[in-house]
Formats: structure tokens, C-alpha cells, sequence
């Protein structure tokens, strides 16, 4: 039986895969690779005459990635140039594919040797993303002036989230902690500053060349920027309302964010994971713990929530799957890879409603239709041909995306049926004759050669949903058999989903009732873990007596209705 859909356990395993495999395992089918013909430019002429003679083929190769767009060298072979683009983008993007497992001293070594890298001047020029934060912080006012908020580095650094899970695993889930070991490893290192007394941020003790500075600072063009944002209050019966925020050309967008939030400057909030899509900046921006309580996150007995000022924040918490207290503003706002600008979408409450409705199955499938009010999720998958709207599988995996969980886990089996069996559609319960053929997935599983003359190949599909942590929260192991492995995958990922819509609609429901759904369905729950990771689900969406409101007919003035949500506005 193979499984897909989940990374191997140990995270030291050398990858023997090539760099476009690693970067289609990463992005998919969003990975867009572009090959053009390059004329070389030395061109030879023939002794005496002056006919110009024309040089080798060459090639280069454009890879179009949610987060980036990297152009390769030039190339004899078109496969070459691809490989390179792909090579480019896994260190941009700072993929792992090498052999990584450190010990716990090693892996410090490392973090303090990161943490030094990025304070270093080519870093200042370079197209990272975290570098933009280090520009601007050249251009605060004042005392902030090149100080660096540690949540910044924490979040917007994957290889340091990775140093750091292997120091503590929970740093994977948890970017306070990371924010904390990041603080451990700054205070070694002689050329920073750690402004901990004061604020979450650290400091270059020698400054920066000023030729290194005036050939990355550059004059801005506009003088504000506008940006629209949404205010989502800490009482839940407080209305989210949409807010402008105006970043200046030559401030820190971080430090508007927080005094918009009541606080003094950037490194007093926290930033969240990216809310939604790989490609988007969509984050939740809110207050910071108390400054003593980072050297302590370790301790297994110190409660996070004992360190926080204000009152729990529902809504915040349940899109970024983190403890959210106070006050909370989201924006889609940051730097990228495809640019050394500012990068800013506006939010509005539609967006807001939309990507609520969106955590629901049901509302996935609708909005994937643009047909909320019309569009219900099917209960049976018939065929790819047939089927309207995102399929099954992508919405499962966008489920559990949305919902902090792993990526669910799909493992195909082949059975080899009598031929004399009846086989009249793909969903009927069928006997085999043979069993557990193992089969591989990418992008269709190859069928098994040596079969009995007349038999029928049919595919079964179990899937697991995990948490982060690998607690198994349910696993459907489906009965029918397919003639396509497709078809096996796409029609047990939409019983999960249709259990799934039913918990949600249902929060009153007994757990004899649940047990008993989820069984007619083919469907094993752990209701712990279950519970644990979707507590704030009936909270956010009240479906009984009182819908939610993002499907309110009577929504007030400020807040969407259903329709308003559904339907396409005109740019």
C-alpha cells in the first residue's frame, strides 16, 4: 500500500530526487516553466568573406512560482535550463534537499551562524523577502532606527524555522518559541545588540558602510500608500470593520500596524503564518506577549496565555491556528521575491466573510462554483468529466491547509477482480480474487503489468487526516473499488468531506450520532483530537437556529450578506 501526502518522518533522509521533482512536490501543477531559443552572441565569421556564421543553440529557461519568478543561465538542452531555474529557486526559496540532521549543539551553531548572515551587508542587497524588512528598518525614525523586530526574522526566514525544529520540535507550530531560541542564539553572537530590556529586536553594533547603504536605499516615488485592512476586535460581539492604513514612503509598515493596534512600535506585535494561499502575504497582525516571557516558552508548565495583555481573540485565532489576544489587524501586505517593493493588496469584509466561508467544506466547493446560494457539495463523485467546481482531493488538502492540519494522507491499493463479476459502475461493492498490489502515485499510479489474462484492475483509496503533530483525527477506509485510481482518490476524499460538513453543521450532535455517521461512511474518528483541533469551529460558524454571518440574510450595514459574498464585483 502506498501512501502519499506526507513527508517521510525522518527529516535526515537524502532526497535523490532531481531539482524540478523537488520543486513539482512543492508547488505542483502551480510550477510554470517557460523555455526560450537564445541566440548566442558571439557569432563566428568565415576568413574572408564576411558571412556571419550562427553559434550553437542555446536555451533559457523562465520559472513562473506563486512566490517567485527565477531565470536560468543559458543552456545546450532545454532539460538543462529547466534544472537550473528549478536549482535557483529551491535556494531562493530555501528548500531543503540536502541531508540536514544536526544535533541539538550543531543545529545552535547554525541558528547563531543564520542569525549572523542575515545581519551581514550582501544580505542587504540580496532579493530575500526578509532583506526588504532590513531596508526599511534603515529608514525608521529615531531611535528604532536599524533595529530589526525578532518576529520579523522568526516568520519571514524558512531556514531558520528549520535550525529551529531541530533544537525543539515544537518551534514547527510555534513562532514565540522561535521567536525565543532566535533571541538565545542573538545574544552570542558579539556584533548585535539584543534589545530585549526594551522591545523584541536586535541591532548591528557597527553600522552598515554607507556605500553598502546608498546603493540599496533608493529615493521612493509616491509619498503614502494606502493600504485597505481589516480590524477584527478581541469581543466577539464587537463588528470586524474594514480600516485604511496610510504607510509612508519612508516609514516601516510594521510600525503603522502596531500603533494602529495601540502599541508603541513593530517589534511589539506579532505576525502570523500566511493565511490561505503559498502566494499570499494575507497575515494576522497582533499584540506581543509580555517582554520577560520569552526565555521561559520552554518550560512545559508556563501557559502562553498567562503572558498576554487583553482578552482572548476568537476570530484571529481560529484563521491563524495560533493564540491570538487583543486586537487584531488583517493585511496582505510584505515583501516578496518578484519584487524589492512593497507589496499590498486591499482586504475588504468581503474577502473577510469569503475566506470564513471558504473553512467550511461545503463553502469551499460553493465558492470554487461561484454559486453560493445554488451550489451544494455532491454526495457521490461520478466521474472527472461530470464533475463542476475545485474536485474532492484539492479541497481536502485546501481544508487542511486552511485548518493548520498535515496534508492528508492518500494510499492506493489494487485488487484483480474475476472478469465473470458484475461491474456496473464504479461505486458497487466488488470481492477480489487478489490483493494488495502496490502501486506508486505521481501524477497517476502506473498500473501492475502481469496480470491474468481477462482480469479487471479496480482501486481502492483509504485517506488519513493528521494533525500537525501526527495525531490521527480520522481515517476513511472506503469499501468500493474503482477502475480508476483517480476516481478511488477523488470519491474517498468527498465522503471525508461530506462527514466533515456534517460536524460542522451539526455542533449539538451526540457522540453516539457522530460515531454512527461517520461509520456509514466508511469513517474512523478520534474524537479528542477531533475536538482539539476544531473547537473553534461551532463558535465561528453558528449553523441551527442562527446561521452565521457570513451567510446572514441580515447581515448589518458594515457586514456582507450571503449573496454579497457569492457574487463577483465589477473592478
Amino acid at each position: 500500500m502506498t501512501e502519499t501526502g506526507r513527508s517521510a518522518a525522518n527529516p535526515s533522509k537524502k532526497s535523490s530526487l532531481t531539482p524540478k521533482a523537488i520543486i513539482h512536490q512543492r508547488f505542483g501543477d502551480k510550477a510554470c516553466y517557460k523555455v526560450e531559443e537564445v541566440q548566442d552572441s558571439t557569432r563566428d565569421v568565415c576568413p574572408g568573406l564576411a558571412i556571419p556564421q550562427k553559434g550553437p543553440c542555446l536555451y533559457r529557461c523562465t520559472l513562473h512560482l506563486p512566490e517567485a519568478t527565477i531565470v536560468s543561465g543559458t543552456f545546450r538542452r532545454k532539460k538543462d535550463a529547466e534544472q537550473s531555474a528549478a536549482e535557483k529557486a529551491i535556494e531562493k526559496l530555501g528548500i531543503c534537499q540536502k541531508e540536514y540532521n544536526p544535533t541539538t549543539q550543531e543545529a545552535w551553531d547554525d541558528l547563531a551562524g543564520r542569525v549572523a548572515f542575515l545581519f551581514a551587508n550582501e544580505f542587504l542587497s540580496s532579493p530575500h523577502p526578509l532583506s526588504g524588512h532590513f531596508r526599511a528598518a534603515l529608514r525608521r525614525d529615531g531611535d528604532f532606527n536599524g533595529h530589526i523586530p525578532v518576529s520579523v526574522i522568526a516568520v519571514y526566514d524558512a531556514k531558520i524555522s528549520n535550525i529551529c525544529k531541530y533544537i525543539n520540535p515544537a518551534a514547527e507550530a510555534n513562532s514565540l518559541l522561535v521567536m525565543s531560541l532566535v533571541m538565545r542564539a542573538a545574544a552570542k553572537l558579539t556584533d548585535l545588540a539584543l534589545i530585549s530590556d526594551k522591545q523584541f529586536s536586535l541591532w548591528r553594533r557597527n553600522p552598515y558602510p554607507p556605500e553598502v547603504v546608498s546603493s540599496v536605499i533608493q529615493e521612493p516615488n509616491f509619498a503614502s500608500i494606502p493600504i485597505e485592512v481589516i480590524h477584527i476586535p478581541a469581543p466577539v460581539d464587537k463588528t470586524v470593520e474594514p480600516l485604511t492604513l496610510h504607510i509612508n514612503a519612508t516609514g516601516y509598515y510594521l510600525d503603522v500596524i502596531a500603533r494602529q493596534l495601540g502599541m508603541s512600535e513593530a517589534s511589539d506585535i506579532l505576525i502570523s503564518r500566511t493565511i490561505g494561499k503559498a502566494s499570499s502575504e494575507m497575515r494576522i497582525y497582533s499584540s506581543a506577549p509580555k517582554k520577560n516571557m520569552l526565555n521561559h516558552l520552554s518550560e512545559p508548565q508556563v501557559k502562553e496565555a498567562s503572558h498576554f495583555e487583553g482578552s482572548f481573540n476568537a476570530r484571529a485565532c481560529y484563521f491563524t491556528g495560533q493564540e491570538v489576544y487583543g486586537d487584531a489587524i488583517l493585511a496582505s501586505v510584505g515583501y516578496t521575491w518578484k519584487s524589492t517593493d512593497l507589496f499590498h493588496e486591499a482586504v475588504s469584509l468581503r474577502s473577510y466573510y469569503r475566506m470564513l466561508v471558504n473553512k467550511i467544506p461545503s463553502g469551499a466547493y460553493k465558492i470554487s462554483r461561484e454559486a453560493i446560494l445554488t451550489a451544494n457539495l455532491p454526495s457521490a463523485f461520478t466521474t472527472k468529466s461530470n464533475w463542476r467546481g475545485s474536485f474532492p482531493r484539492d479541497i481536502l488538502c485546501t481544508f487542511c491547509r486552511f485548518h493548520h492540519l498535515s496534508e492528508p494522507v492518500f494510499s492506493i491499493q489494487s485488487n484483480l477482480l474475476d472478469p465473470s463479476l458484475d461491474l456496473p459502475g464504479s461505486r458497487k461493492k466488488l470481492k477480489a480474487m487478489q490483493s494488495s498490489k502496490e502501486e506508486k502515485d505521481g501524477a497517476g499510479l502506473a498500473a501492475a503489468t502481469g496480470d491474468p489474462v481477462g482480469s479487471i484492475e479496480v482501486f481502492t483509496c483509504e485517506v488519513k487526516i493528521h494533525s500537525k503533530s501526527q495525531e490521527l483525527i480520522l481515517q476513511c477506509s472506503p469499501q468500493e473499488s474503482h477502475r480508476k485510481q483517480t476516481d478511488a482518490m477523488q470519491s474517498a476524499s468527498l465522503k471525508v468531506l461530506s462527514w466533515l460538513n456534517l460536524f460542522f453543521e451539526n455542533p449539538d450532535m451526540s457522540l453516539e450520532k457522530m460515531n454512527l455517521s461517520a461509520e456509514k461512511l466508511d469513517i474512523h474518528i478520534t474524537p479528542r483530537y477531533l475536538y482539539k483541533e476544531f473547537t473553534l469551529c461551532h463558535l465561528m460558524h453558528d449553523f441551527g437556529s442562527n446561521r452565521t454571518r457570513a451567510y446572514s440574510d441580515n447581515a448589518n450595514e458594515n457586514e456582507p450578506s450571503l449573496i454579497d459574498i457569492g457574487v463577483k464585483t465589477q473592478e
